[in-house]
């Protein structure tokens, strides 16, 4: 959500999925020029296109229903996806699979999205056959609108099951349960209608790699940051070029004096209790691992000032705490009562605004918070590629972005950059479907265990 709502507003409405074919053409023709214009992506390639394209046709025959679950680091990631379906699986099957044009998919996509990115994105998705969902409740006008895509779209589905955008390319959130669950409710409507197709869903990997170390650029960022959270500009010996050897003690060090910062901030200004950096740091002598525990208490801490204001308790991991937090947010600025805002008087808008505004600055720290769901503190030891020290970079800048009141959306783009997308083998909700109808019992453990094995199919794709 954007960070300059201040005021309380109607409800948001559902955004139905409207699919506009000579708007799906006309993206399909432009978005590689779009891509090349607007990302710093240079190359889209993808592994196990036949596994695809045999799907496609499979799904064109009404033999199988079926969800591409992919994996989402970046915002880029639906670009990407638009050039598979657009360039790549009609160059394949053009090679011998006779597929009905144009190759596309159902995207689910978070209804806050039109709100930091600007409403005419709602219109292109609307256009585009997408489906809106209101992450962090039951949405059951969302729901009701993917469940009807899945069993009757006109093309297959596509989700990201981690709910959003982590910033790290292998690494991958806690999966949401509701791909699992939207593929159970798609085998019941099929068999209540007495259909035949079988329900898969296809786990899809998306991996960012740099045509060329961006090293310099990389360097240039960590002396904005230093020089952002005042520290001393390490610029090194004059005509040593970057290295990752050379860069990451400055992380470190940049790291945990934002670390330092904020424990500040924290204790003295919302009276939280956090560890002693002294006490931590004599429990071991690696610095990652003091890092990371300091991170997760001050996440943690962070969290619960958000919490505490909107009387949640803090239940599950961080992401699903974070998926309520935003939802109690929204319910505190987009509010039924304000339908007819005329019909409000003076005092009860400016109320409603006071409510909202507040209800803003504290979900600043929930946002805070959704940066560093994914971040272990060993993300760069356990395989120093400068991929995961960019990403890593990019995370701190991100954070001090939000801090500084800047747009965090808007990242920098250290380099040009390389697509691998894989398709996974399909996983079988139909074949799950007789454990899932038993009873109550049997669908929940059902959805769990199409939940793991599907989070467990998409690590195995990185």
């Amino acid at each position: 959500m954007s960070d300059v709502i201040y005021q309380a507003q109607a409800p948001l409405e559902f955004i139905p999925p409207s699919l506009n074919p000579l708007f799906l053409r006309a993206v399909h023709l432009l978005l590689p020029s779009w891509i090349s214009w607007q990302t710093a992506i240079t190359q889209i390639e993808a592994d196990n296109l036949e596994v695809l394209v045999d799907l496609y046709r499979q799904f064109q025959a009404g033999k199988i229903r079926f969800l591409l679950a992919f994996r989402h680091p970046k915002t880029d990631d639906p670009f990407c996806l638009g050039y598979l379906f657009s360039q790549l699986v009609p160059k394949v099957a053009r090679q011998g699979t006779a597929l009905q044009l144009p190759i596309h998919a159902h995207f689910i996509y978070d209804r806050g999205i039109p709100l930091w990115a600007g409403s005419h994105v709602g219109w292109m998705a609307s256009r585009l056959g997408a489906t809106p969902i209101q992450r962090g409740k039951a949405d059951w006008t969302g729901l009701r609108s993917a469940r009807d895509l899945f069993a009757n779209g006109k093309f297959p589905m596509a989700a990201a099951p981690e709910g959003a955008t982590n910033g790290l390319s292998e690494i991958i959130s806690p999966l949401e349960p509701g791909i699992a669950q939207l593929g159970f409710w798609c085998a019941e409507d099929l068999h209540k209608l007495g259909r035949s197709e079988q329900v898969l869903i296809v786990p899809v990997g998306i991996k960012y790699n740099y045509v060329a170390a961006p090293w310099e650029a990389i360097a240039n960022l960590l002396s904005e940051l230093e020089a952002a959270s005042g520290l001393a500009v390490n610029l090194g010996k004059q005509g040593d070029s970057p290295t990752l050897e050379l860069l990451y003690p400055r992380l470190l060090n940049l790291a945990e004096h934002l670390l330092f910062l904020m424990e500040q901030f924290y204790t003295r200004f919302y009276h939280q209790t956090l560890p002693d950096a002294k006490t931590v740091a004599e429990q071991t002598s690696d610095r990652n691992e003091v890092l990371a525990t300091r991170l997760q208490a001050l996440l943690n801490a962070a969290l619960q000032i958000s919490e505490e204001y909107f009387d949640l308790q803090p239940k599950g991991n961080l992401s699903d705490r974070c998926r309520r937090v935003e939802q109690a947010g929204w319910n505190y600025i987009f509010r039924e009562e304000f339908k007819d805002i005329k019909a409000l008087s003076p005092v009860e808008k400016a109320l409603g605004d006071r409510v909202a505004d507040e209800a803003n600055s504290r979900m600043w720290h929930m946002r805070l918070v959704e940066s560093f769901v994914a971040v272990s503190g060993n993300y760069i030891r356990e395989k120093p590629t400068v991929e995961r020290f960019a990403e890593t970079t990019l995370i701190l800048w991100k954070m001090i972005a939000r801090i500084k009141g800047d747009k965090a959306d808007q990242r920098p783009q250290l380099g040009k950059q390389r697509v691998n997308i894989t398709i996974g083998e399909p996983i079988s909700v139909s074949e799950r479907y007789p454990t899932y109808k038993e009873n109550r019992l049997g669908a929940r453990q059902a959805v769990a265990d199409l939940t793991n094995d599907l989070q467990q199919a998409m690590a195995n794709l990185i």
